[in-house]
């Protein structure tokens, strides 16, 4: 499994994250082609950063204030792949819902509205996109602090936009200090959020393929003001862990105590508790009772088992083998009868490629009550709308 993994030590901007993926081995032509297609041509030195020695890249672009629709029609003309255009064009979606939540309507994009910003996002994307990884990793982004002066005024750092950015992808954060100043913009955190696929590497063994470093604009000293960015590879494994497996089987017991166990068991620390209809002697009519307990705890359930159910046999099975796919959640925003909402979604993933998006219960539901829909309609809309932003049903 070839994974992309992004170091943002010292925060990340659009110039920036293109810059690091060209300096890693990306298409440079092809960069370059759709960077020049939407402002001209960009201008790519080799330059240091404390003793670092990184790509900078500068648009040259003039500065320019626009709607989110002049925007997408920038984009939509740009010269690059399908792929990457529709990549750029839900980085930018990343970044108008932000403004709107903050500001309100109508949106304009400040700084990331630029033609330089444009042509960043397009050109990040391109490159991203003929390095093909089959994953991407967010390692915990630096944002600085203090305060920047923007078009409201003196803004505080983080950029009230980058921290909604960051807080509906998820991706890890760490704060810094007056003296930092802006270290992750807008920009920088949409597209990071756009190319995150993995909630990060755990315990996976890998070997670094490529490096490369993106310079920022600033040349502070003590420490290089640089984006880092690696092409890993590493065994493409199937998660696993251990667990006990307990089982009894009651024909004595109504629905509401069997109800109570489940609680109990659940409150206990059960993984997994579920009750199967089964036929037993003399042709009563019962239940087969089967947890999946943390490996250890087999024997303290089992004892809550008897408690709550009266059995006084438990199959205790130590130690067996869980298939367990990677999972996180992620803040899924949708509109539903004009309001706006969040759903926690859980997404599920094998070998780096999301398989499964499923919207929580209790989020669902509550929506359900105050819209009057069916929570399955409600479902399906936070989860087409998960797919969109987090996923493909290709991958």
């Amino acid at each position: 499994m070839r994974l992309l993994v992004f170091d943002p030590f010292h925060g990340a901007a659009g110039d920036m994250v293109t810059a690091a993926l060209l300096h890693l081995g990306a298409d440079r032509e092809a960069v370059v082609s759709a960077m020049t297609s939407v402002v001209g041509e960009p201008e790519i030195t080799l330059v240091e950063r404390s003793g670092i020695r990184s790509l900078l890249l500068k648009t040259h672009a003039r500065p320019a204030r626009r709607t989110f629709d002049e925007v997408i029609a920038m984009v939509d003309r740009a010269r690059a792949p399908e792929e990457a255009i529709a990549m750029a064009i839900r980085v930018f979606e990343r970044i108008y819902r932000a403004e709107r939540e903050i500001h309100g309507e109508p949106v304009h994009f400040h700084d990331v509205g630029a033609d330089d910003a444009v042509a960043d996002v397009v050109g990040a994307c391109t490159a991203f996109w003929s390095l093909a990884p089959d994953g991407c990793v967010i390692l915990p982004v630096s944002l600085g602090g203090g305060s920047v002066p923007g078009p409201h005024g003196t803004s505080p750092v983080p950029a009230p936009a980058t921290l909604a950015i960051l807080r509906e992808s998820g991706i890890a954060v760490s704060l810094g200090t007056p003296e930092d100043g802006e270290l992750c913009t807008p920009t920088g955190a949409a597209l990071l959020s756009e190319f995150s696929s993995l909630p990060g590497l755990g315990d996976l063994r890998y070997s670094v393929r490529a490096v490369g470093y993106g310079a920022g604009s600033r040349d502070p000293q003590g420490i290089p003001n640089v984006l880092r960015a690696m092409v890993v590879e590493c065994a493409e494994t199937v998660g696993t862990d251990e667990v006990d497996l307990l089982e009894t089987n009651v024909d004595d017991v109504s629905a509401e105590i069997i109800a109570y166990a489940f609680s109990r068991l659940t409150d206990e620390g059960a993984f997994d508790v579920s009750a199967i209809p089964c036929t037993m002697k003399k042709g009563r009519a019962g239940h087969l009772i089967r947890v999946v307990a943390p490996s250890g705890s087999g024997e303290r359930l089992a004892s809550v088992m008897a408690t709550e159910l009266g059995t006084l046999g438990i199959r205790c099975f130590p130690v067996v083998h869980r298939f367990v796919a990677e999972r996180f959640l992620r803040e899924i925003p949708v509109t539903i009868q004009g309001k706006e909402w969040t759903v926690h979604v859980k997404c599920g993933l094998i070998g780096g490629q999301i398989f499964s998006l499923k919207a929580e219960y209790d989020d669902t539901t509550a929506i359900a009550r105050e819209t009057g829909l069916p929570v399955r309609t409600v479902a399906r809309i936070a989860e087409s709308r998960a797919w969109e932003m987090v996923g493909t049903r290709d991958r």
